[in-house]
């Protein structure tokens, strides 16, 4: 093979694997904007729902067989499935618990809207959940393993280049897509979906419509803890975790949120889809540890660029 040649497989596979990669980014993105665009809810804590997500679909799998029900291939993947439903319930009870007393109708009178409460609050949930993870789990790395994670089809282009696609990752894209169409499906035909937007539009007014915001704000927390929890268990099938894991990725979720435009349920997918991209595609040129790096200068430049993000739209202020 030639320089040009290995430059352009290089360059091949590196897209390949981001756009995969970019889906799961995508989905738990898109996690993060069902609470942050609906509920305009700043949750640190996001990125510790995910970790429980891990650990929920690891644990299902090893200790309470479904990997002996369901095989090697199929099991983690429904250990990953039912981790989803568990951690909506889970979502739900921390936002009846806890955050509803700093979001929707109440915050009209609280100091900045509420945001430092919600700030402090979410944040202080991301302690508790972090060190009781340490505490019943350990620190050791774990993960979702598969058969699928160390195998690959191969694409040949032409006689000496060919492309990798790793069977886990693509397994997890399908599964992040097929996710992706129900949301916006959901959100944009069912009456559920209605009454989020119109909970998330002015709360106020949508109280005197008859729509229960408290309800609808616990709905989208919910949602938005249960597909960011189905996104980690994805991403455990391929990488290992422990109780900190959150903590790499949360940043990358916000991220993500702004690129594609607050408030924009797909545009928030489009957000970690480019965050993938950049990510795997700077491998090529600057070494691992500077990649969050590369991310960031990204993320800046689109920032000044478009500040409104791939699909939001500018605001006028009168």
């Amino acid at each position: 093979m030639t320089d040009a040649q290995i430059l352009a497989e290089s360059i091949l596979q590196a897209l390949a694997t981001g756009i995969l990669i970019g889906a799961i980014y995508g989905l738990m993105c898109v996690g993060l904007a069902m609470i942050f665009g609906i509920m305009r809810v700043i949750n640190f804590a996001q990125g510790d729902f995910m970790m429980l997500g891990m650990y929920a679909a690891y644990y299902l799998l090893v200790t309470f067989g479904v990997q002996a029900l369901f095989g090697t291939v199929a099991g983690p993947y429904i250990a990953v499935a039912v981790a989803g439903p568990l951690l909506f319930a889970f979502g739900y009870g921390v936002h009846r618990l806890l955050i509803r007393q700093v979001t929707g109708i109440r915050t009209a009178e609280m100091e900045a809207e509420g945001h430092y409460a919600q700030l402090i609050l979410t944040l202080g949930i991301a302690l508790v959940l972090q060190n009781g993870a340490m505490i019943l789990f350990g620190a050791q790395l774990i993960s979702v393993r598969t058969p699928l994670t160390g195998d690959a089809w191969m694409l040949p282009l032409g006689e000496v280049m060919a492309v990798f696609f790793n069977k886990a990752r693509v397994v997890a894209a399908v599964i992040s897509g097929a996710i992706i169409l129900a949301l916006w499906l959901v959100i944009t035909r069912s009456r559920l979906g209605k009454s989020l937007r119109a909970a998330a539009d002015n709360p106020e007014a949508s109280t005197y419509m008859g729509i229960d915001v408290d309800r609808a704000h616990r709905t989208a927390f919910a949602l938005g803890t249960a597909v960011t929890a189905v996104a980690g268990g994805l991403l455990a099938t391929n990488y290992p975790f422990h109780p900190f894991v959150g903590l790499e990725y949360v940043i990358i979720m916000y991220a993500g949120v702004v690129l594609g435009g607050i408030g924009s349920i797909i545009g928030a997918f489009w957000g970690g889809m480019a965050i993938g991209l950049v990510q795997q595609l700077s491998i090529l040129v600057l070494p691992t540890q500077l990649q969050n790096a590369t991310i960031f200068v990204f993320f800046l430049l689109i920032v000044i660029l478009r500040p409104q993000g791939f699909f939001g739209r500018l605001t006028e202020r009168t």
